[in-house]
């Protein structure tokens, strides 16, 4: 029986797919549920598994936009699994005819003259330096060999071209999901109208914190207490204070969302994901902290869904991990802001009046200028700063213990 493998619909809205690796060859016998190809879609990259055992035939290329539903492959279900066979031949290696090694070549004398462009070690160096090709150099020396001298006295010619080492380029086409994150981005800048303001935050009271609860708290928890659950924390609050912030734009009238569904940008192997933590309002701490290593981890093995990935009403990315000390990240859209972390370093800054060292982190909030004034984008971010400059107050309601379930 011949069983023909069409592509599955990834989610809503995806009408097709792009085939971005095959797992498997042409006439290959795959097994049921076998992982046979990774398909990209324009919101992620999904494996395709056999559907039954058998031999298979591919009926698109590497590269090739399929639509949903498309026959991509068959699967001859009737074929046997054939036998794995031993290509190595029964018969002992002693048995085996010997060849007579060949006789062993006579050295040969080097000759001891030189051939016209034959140039000194330091003469080489020299027009290494330079830059200079040792064929476009003409000797002086026995047999037209081009001594040191030679070398110094060269310049590089008008229609010489300096021999720079390799100038090769490589070529390769964008995935489906590369182009689509392009295609949202352009978009963003185009059609919002985007600015940035920026702040910077003394992080001294959330690493003592840290440093107090830390170990206490993977010990209990099995996650670390890390800075994205502060902020997260931090962003909730100052949505509730600045709800335009927490709205988007559809057509000519403006929704607001009364849950703060918070994406958190992710460096995955293919690429940017943006999966979601859903309702981080009511989630504590360690709820935050479960929730981002969870999808985290899910993105960077490939694994995150679609649905995973879409209905944020607000995005947090983190540059610093990368070393970023400042940036005007782009809105994830349709949302309409976006706040961007930095790396932490220390700066001096003035305390009650002296000047102290202090872990000081950048922080930038893009937003859509349409629906969020100027007062309400510095209020918010100015919101988060306070939150996170004075965690155990604003962030903890003054105890710690219960905050972080101790």
């Amino acid at each position: 029986m011949i069983l023909e493998m069409k592509v599955p619909s990834p989610g809503e809205s995806i009408t097709e797919v792009e085939i971005a690796e095959w797992l498997v060859e042409d006439g290959d016998y795959v097994e049921k549920d076998q992982a046979i190809a990774e398909v990209d879609s324009d919101k992620a990259t999904l494996e395709l598994p056999a559907e039954q055992s058998g031999i298979i035939t591919l009926k698109a290329e590497v590269g090739d936009a399929v639509a949903v539903g498309a026959v991509v492959c068959l699967i001859d279900t009737s074929a046997a699994k054939p036998e794995g066979s031993d290509s190595k031949s029964d018969e002992p290696e002693a048995a085996k005819p010997e060849t007579a090694a060949p006789a062993p070549k006579k050295e040969e004398k080097k000759a001891e003259t030189y051939a016209t462009g034959t140039a000194s070690p330091a003469a080489k160096k020299i027009l290494a330096e330079k830059n200079i090709d040792v064929a476009d150099v003409k000797g002086t020396g026995k047999d037209g060999r081009i001594t040191k001298e030679d070398a110094v006295k060269a310049v590089p010619s008008m229609g010489t071209v300096p021999n720079w080492g390799s100038r090769g380029e490589t070529r390769s086409k964008l995935s489906m999901l590369r182009r689509k994150v392009a295609e949202r981005l352009v978009s963003a800048k185009n059609e919002t109208a985007m600015l940035t303001t920026f702040n910077e935050v003394d992080m001294s009271p959330i690493f003592e914190l840290r440093n107090k609860y830390k170990e206490d708290f993977k010990a209990k928890h099995g996650v670390g207490l890390g800075f994205m659950s502060f902020f997260t924390k931090a962003v909730v609050r100052a949505l509730d204070l600045f709800p335009a912030v927490n709205s988007m734009i559809d057509g000519k009238e403006m929704i607001s969302y009364d849950f703060a569904d918070i994406s958190i940008a992710v460096s995955g192997p293919k690429g940017l994901m943006v999966p979601v933590i859903r309702n981080a309002e009511k989630l504590t701490f360690r709820g935050v902290e479960a929730e981002v290593k969870r999808l985290a981890i899910r993105a960077r093995e490939g694994e995150i869904t679609v649905d995973e990935m879409t209905g944020g009403t607000f995005t947090i990315t983190n540059g610093g991990v990368f070393g970023s000390m400042l940036s005007t990240p782009i809105i994830n859209p349709p949302q309409s802001a976006i706040l961007g972390m930095h790396n932490i370093v220390e700066r001096p800054i003035v305390r009650n009046g002296e000047i102290v060292v202090a872990p000081i982190m950048y922080v930038a909030l893009s937003y859509d200028h349409r629906i969020i004034d100027g007062k309400e984008s510095v209020g918010f971010l100015v919101a988060v700063k306070e939150a996170l400059e004075n965690p155990e107050e604003l962030l903890m309601h003054n105890n710690v213990t219960k905050a972080l379930e101790m």
